[in-house]
């Protein structure tokens, strides 16, 4: 059987992903970023989950996500009991998880056309 990927170009995609960088599409990055099918952020103010602030939550919200990836390096890190809180005041699911699974899960849901936004904590 053959097997072909077929990617939607208009959609951006993640082809790496460890404690230090992602990789999106062919573009290393190396400081925070957040990311959705169709937009990414680049210099998001968050290096740690103890940086998430009202501003950082609103950067998120903004991209409208219905589920929240949360990248936090190597290992998964959960934030505070109050930045989980605004999200699910809202609806919106928050998983915690290290980069490369983030990354992983954000390529699946995003190539099922779920409003996604992943969150990779980059301390570059």
């Amino acid at each position: 059987m053959l097997l072909t990927e077929h990617r939607n170009e208009h959609q951006f995609f993640l082809r790496h992903a460890d404690a230090h960088s992602v990789t999106i599409i062919d573009r290393r990055v190396v400081r925070s970023v957040l990311l959705s099918a169709t937009a990414v952020a680049e210099n998001f103010p968050a290096r740690r989950v103890e940086d998430f602030d009202d501003a950082a939550i609103a950067a998120v919200l903004a991209l409208q996500p219905e589920v929240v990836l949360l990248g936090t390096g190597a290992r998964p890190v959960f934030p505070p009991p109050a930045v989980l809180a605004e999200f699910l005041r809202r609806g919106i699911g928050v998983e915690t998880m290290d980069n490369a699974a983030a990354a992983r899960t954000f390529n699946v849901l995003a190539g099922e056309g779920r409003q996604v936004v992943a969150v990779f904590l980059l301390e570059g």
